[in-house]
């Protein structure tokens, strides 16, 4: 059989090129597997198996004719539901826009369909991406692969449990509070946010405009450096490994104080080896602090609040019964932040962001764990920390939100299991001005750690 739900998109694209696999096997493959697991995963809202099979046969002529105009001509991906696609419906997971029919890309489409791929579909999510858990779709939950009582996490949980369940090659999805970086880490694959700014969020339906990122979701750095390429519109990709990264091991700062205060233990015992392992391949590893830190939710909230209501308060006046009550709740809190809140908090993301880039100050890229606990069952609302309950969706999103607000690169990679089969997320942070040097500090990591 052609597909190997284990393959990278870089090493099924050389069988491509070779000839020895096509992209009509690869994509029936995949939609194979799709009708088989979709049933109880529920990743999918949308499965676009006519298109997808017309791309795979336009793409193996192509290949034939001219060779692969790169290594993701003719692979199968999938797409949040939340970015469009000309002629397929965009829903957001959400009654309101169950009849959203899209009629033009996105500029990320439009970029992935130039470069070959094929799009096996539209992924399901936290309605309007506004949740951390994937629990409140107007198409019910999505679970997560290693244990579908467990959240995938949110909000692209639909785009991590197809990537970690080899439904497809690769996820696009979004990032706003940590909605790729979560479910990467609760699903055991690797989840970019780029720079904020570096890949086009025009035809993606927005949540917070200041906040929300473009990213992917794939099982190796390898493959996540070239999908961020692609739909940065770069010229060419050049394979990690034939690209002048530095010779020496990267130095890396651990994050502390807030980033650390509150750690289930198992995820705590499994970064804390991670970074030995590191250590032990040859980084440097000190200890690092951000500034204001503990501060960070409050500036999120007032910032995301509001500029998420601003979006929807046509919709949510005219018909509130077509929101899942929970995002119907968190909609509506967004009328009360005060304009004298709003601004505090977009001055206030400014020191953090100045924050965070002392703390970079002197290494390659900040060290800290992506999810603070393990993913949680659905259903959950708190989990019991340090003696006392804690919210899942803070729990969630502590870790993450911060370089949302402050648009540093950030990047989860897997760094171990549990006894329980659950996987950790390590997370890394970049430089503004350095998403292509935080992927090569992601690669050499990935590469260590294995």
């Amino acid at each position: 059989m052609p597909f190997d739900p284990n393959d990278t998109i870089l090493s099924i694209a050389a069988r491509i090129a070779e000839g020895t696999v096509s992209s009509v096997a690869l994509t029936e493959a995949a939609l194979s597997l799709i009708a088989e697991r979709n049933p109880v995963l529920n990743a999918f809202i949308t499965v676009t198996a006519d298109l997808a099979l017309e791309q795979a046969r336009k793409a193996d002529r192509e290949i034939r004719a001219r060779g692969p105009r790169g290594p993701l001509h003719g692979i199968p991906i999938s797409l949040k539901d939340l970015i469009d696609v000309a002629g397929v419906a965009t829903t957001a997971a959400s009654r309101v826009l169950k009849d959203n029919v899209a009629h033009r890309d996105a500029v990320v489409v439009s970029r992935l369909r130039e470069a070959g791929a094929v799009f096996l579909g539209k992924t399901n999510l936290h309605e309007f991406a506004f949740g951390t858990t994937s629990e409140d779709s107007a198409y019910g939950p999505v679970r997560n692969p290693h244990d579908l009582a467990r959240s995938p996490g949110g909000s692209s949980g639909g785009s991590a449990a197809a990537v970690a369940d080899g439904l497809g090659y690769a996820s696009i999805g979004t990032d706003t509070g940590g909605s790729v970086r979560i479910p990467a880490a609760a699903c055991g694959c690797v989840g970019l946010k780029p720079t904020f700014g570096e890949l086009s969020c025009e035809g993606v339906v927005p949540l917070s405009w200041s906040l929300d990122h473009v990213g992917p979701l794939t099982r190796s750095v390898g493959d996540a450096w070239l999908l961020y390429d692609v739909m940065r519109g770069a010229p060419r990709f050049v394979p990690p490994g034939r690209r002048a990264l530095p010779a020496r091991p990267p130095r890396l700062g651990v994050l502390g104080g807030y980033f650390t205060e509150l750690l289930e233990p198992a995820v705590r015992t499994s970064f804390e080896s991670a970074m030995r392992r590191l250590a032990e391949a040859g980084a440097e590893i000190d200890g690092r602090e951000v500034k204001g830190a503990a501060g960070t939710p409050a500036t999120y909230i007032h910032i995301q609040l509001p500029e998420a209501t601003a979006y929807h308060a046509a919709t949510l006046e005219r018909e509130p019964g077509s929101y899942t009550p929970a995002v119907r709740s968190r909609l509506e809190m967004g009328r009360d932040v005060s304009a004298v809140d709003y601004v505090t908090a977009r001055r206030d993301a400014l020191a953090l962001r100045d924050a965070v880039d002392a703390a970079l100050h002197g290494c390659e890229a900040l060290a800290l764990p992506t999810l603070p606990i393990l993913a949680p069952p659905i259903g959950s609302g708190g989990m019991p920390l340090e003696g006392e309950p804690v919210p899942v969706r803070a729990l969630m999103l502590r870790l993450t939100q911060l370089f949302d607000v402050t648009g540093h690169p950030a990047i989860s990679l897997p760094c171990g299991r549990t006894s329980l089969g659950l996987p950790v997320g390590l997370q890394l942070v970049g430089r503004r001005d350095g998403t292509p040097a935080l992927l090569g500090v992601a690669w050499w990591c990935e590469r260590a750690l294995q």
